[in-house]
């Protein structure tokens, strides 16, 4: 992948593809390769006359690792995406989140919200957006001295996770201990752009999608069946149902 600075932090990237933009952003622990290009969504939004770019958070992939968790706060790698925005020269694109990604993008909306077209929060939730989890069994299990030696189901996923993706372990336990800031219902209240909120049925981290959609003027709803937080990013459905909602948004 292309890599450029953002504020001292080289960030990589993918740009594929012709037509209207949209700015993919993976969750945590995972990468540009894994939440995107093996799901299938690069392919599928290419094929559909998009142009994609996808890049990879500071402290995952191939982009820089920093070991503070002052480096990691939402609104800070929001920043990235728009810097990754200005340095392609497009001033306005569709973007799509996951999990983390999501509240990147709810964070790039809000304080950013002339620069994005129309935004789906996948995996996110009322309960993310409330700072109802939990990320103690998540650092936990980062930092144990091996899969085996983690004592909490949501901890043992995460780190089997983040072994699969080949991530640095340190750097994400940096990211996990970040500052949390809420992002605001009142800002989320006044988004002008068309937004979808995602998650599968069986998601025990996002909460409920229902109840953060409504508080948006132009907010949608998207539930998975039988999907849960790891397996709804690769749902055929999901893809073909952003792409609707993309085709169909102003």
């Amino acid at each position: 992948m292309i890599k450029f600075r953002s504020d001292g932090v080289d960030i990589a990237y993918r740009d594929e593809g012709i037509g209207e933009p949209v700015l993919l952003v993976h969750g945590f622990a995972s990468n540009v390769r894994v939440n995107w290009l093996e799901t299938g969504w690069t392919e599928r939004l290419e094929a559909r006359g998009r142009r994609v770019i996808a890049h990879d958070n500071r402290g995952h992939g191939e982009s820089t690792k920093l070991y503070d968790p002052a480096a990691y706060s939402g609104a800070i790698m929001a920043e990235d995406a728009r810097r990754l925005l200005d340095h392609l020269g497009i001033e306005q694109a569709d973007i799509i989140g996951y999990s983390m990604g999501a509240r990147i993008c709810a964070f790039l909306a809000v304080n950013h919200p002339e620069r994005v077209r129309s935004a789906v929060l996948a995996g996110y939730g009322m309960d993310m957006i409330r700072g109802r989890v939990d990320p103690a069994p998540i650092i936990e299990g980062l930092e144990a001295a091996s899969l085996n030696d983690v004592p909490t189901r949501k901890g043992r996923m995460f780190r089997a996770f983040a072994e699969r993706t080949g991530s640095d372990l340190k750097a994400l336990a940096a990211c996990m201990r970040a500052p949390r800031p809420k992002v605001e219902l009142a800002a989320l209240a006044e988004l002008p752009m068309p937004v979808m909120v995602a998650a599968g049925e069986k998601d025990s981290v996002a909460g409920p999608v229902d109840e953060l959609a409504r508080i948006m003027p132009h907010g949608q709803v998207l539930v998975l069946p039988r999907r849960d937080h790891m397996s709804a990013v690769g749902d055929r459905t999901f893809k073909e149902r952003v792409v609707e909602f993309l085709d169909t948004r102003p």
